[in-house]
């Protein structure tokens, strides 16, 4: 069956051109110009994965307000952020937000494409039979692979797809460092440098939130990133 991709965007000469994009990749599309026709389509049935723009007609910051809303439906579901706002506050702000990525729209439409199929890879493992549940327990951190779930002192901690994938490409092997660039591989992503390390601090922040003392995701300035047990 195919997968069912929301794109949520006012410009109608970009919605119908990435429309027609997807279809012919073999996505289902729905197509929203604002916020409150999604919100009231996503209340009823939800995407396989959302695209979605962060100023909405009037509503400047209306994509933020509909991704918060999407993460209180669904922990799992892909979002991806895609505008024209290029800069840090506002990709840390989406991120922050719950969205899996963030994309600017003078990206290729090749780029986009990986990033989408990249997230529906993840997904997928949601849904793969399990014979066995693979555990992986460090002190307090006790994660559930098969399932995709978390806990912190046996308190889950909700992690977005992506960020689930960065903890378990860090925590496989404590204490070694991986690069950004490694950790794309293992986490099967494809971002730049500052989308990693924006999901880093937002991964990390959860977990403080939780326990303020916990310092187990290391910085390693012009390395990358560990695991400290």
């Amino acid at each position: 069956m195919p997968r069912t991709i929301a794109l949520v965007e006012d410009d109608a000469a970009i919605r119908e051109n990435y429309t027609v994009a997807l279809k012919n990749q073999g996505y289902q599309v729905q197509t929203y110009a604002d916020r409150p026709s999604a919100t009231e389509a996503f209340s009823r049935e939800l995407p396989d994965l959302a695209i979605i723009d962060i100023g909405l007609n009037e509503e400047m910051e209306g994509g933020f307000m509909l991704c918060q809303q999407l993460r209180q439906l669904s922990q799992s579901l892909p979002i991806i952020f895609f505008t024209a706002r290029d800069n840090d506050v506002d990709t840390i702000c989406g991120l922050r937000m719950g969205a899996d990525d963030y994309l600017t729209k003078d990206i290729s439409m090749a780029h986009l494409l990986a990033r989408i199929a990249a997230l529906f890879r993840r997904t997928d493992l949601l849904a793969a039979p399990k014979e066995h549940s693979e555990q992986i327990r460090i002190g307090h951190l006790n994660v559930d692979v098969s399932r995709m779930k978390v806990t912190w002192q046996s308190i889950p901690v909700s992690l977005t797809v992506t960020e689930f994938w960065m903890l378990h490409a860090l925590i496989r092997h404590p204490g070694h460092v991986k690069s950004r660039q490694q950790l794309m591989d293992e986490s099967r992503m494809v971002v730049d440098d500052s989308t990693i390390t924006s999901h880093i601090k937002r991964m990390r922040k959860k977990f403080v939130e939780l326990d303020p003392s916990f310092d187990h995701i290391d910085t390693v300035y012009g390395m990358g990133y560990r695991w400290q047990a």
